[in-house]
């Protein structure tokens, strides 16, 4: 009996700590976008497409947020629409002009988000990992920072929770 009480408590930590690592997401330069890495700062999941214009036209402007980084504390990653992968991936993103890590998996079931249905979305998600808007269309730098400056405002002053 004591042999079986063993067993199911290793089972169980070994259960409960398992779910506690991290989990990760692969990088399109071989490095990993880590479960940390949404915590601490803003972040920018930006959806796009080749064959989208306004994605095109946005990508200059995720770049520059993405080249002022800590200064502004917000960071970029994307998510290429189509699944594109390998070495078809780094050609377009090198053809793109993309200077923002992409993500090789969609995190958007984090989320419990459907796939996106107009293009470019980005979504803003506040230094706890959690989603806090959702942008639809093609962006400005002014209108992330925005958007940034928006969330923390309204976290900032939003009514402390009543425990009844």
């Amino acid at each position: 009996m004591t042999k079986y009480w063993q067993v199911s408590l290793i089972i169980l930590v070994v259960a409960i700590t398992s779910g506690c690592q991290d989990a990760t997401i692969e990088v399109d330069d071989g490095g990993v976008f880590e479960e940390t890495d949404w915590r601490g700062r803003w972040t920018l999941v930006n959806y796009w497409a080749e064959w989208c214009g306004p994605c095109r036209d946005e990508i200059p402007e995720l770049n520059e947020i993405q080249k002022m980084g800590s200064e502004v504390g917000v960071h970029v990653v994307g998510v290429n629409y189509d699944g594109v992968e390998g070495d078809a991936l780094t050609s377009l993103i090198k053809t793109m002009g993309i200077n923002f890590p992409v993500l090789l998996e969609d995190p958007r079931l984090r989320w419990e988000l459907a796939v996106p249905t107009i293009l470019p979305t980005t979504l803003l998600i506040n230094p706890n990992g959690e989603l806090v808007t959702i942008l639809i269309g093609p962006q400005t730098v002014e209108s992330l920072l925005e958007a940034v400056g928006t969330a923390q405002v309204s976290a900032a002053t939003a009514p402390a929770p009543v425990w009844g």
